[in-house]
């Protein structure tokens, strides 16, 4: 479960909020000023969150390796015709059931 929670309640709370990160294994996003600044999860979410960027970083790489001669409205085509065949099968697919 992900709750939501000022700063200054956050502060107040600290303990408690801890305790149901920690045993409900739940998130609490920290806002200020009405907006989101900070997110308190259980470690071991944390850690999968940091291997999935150290990933994510990486496949980043490797595309802008792969495409670095290929002009930026080129691409960017090809990307729009993927996301487009991708909604066209997608459609397909859900007419069949």
């Amino acid at each position: 479960m992900i709750t939501e929670t000022s700063a200054v309640n956050f502060r107040q709370n600290l303990g408690e909020m801890l305790d149901q990160v920690r045993y409900r294994h739940d998130s609490v996003i920290i806002n200020k000023d009405g907006k989101p600044i900070a997110a308190l999860v259980d470690a071991r979410l944390f850690e999968r969150i940091r291997r999935m960027q150290g990933r994510f970083d990486a496949l980043c790489q490797r595309l802008e390796t792969g495409f670095a001669n290929v002009p930026e409205a080129e691409g960017l085509a090809e990307i729009e015709a993927a996301i487009e065949l991708e909604r066209v099968q997608a459609r397909s697919s859900a007419k069949e059931h």
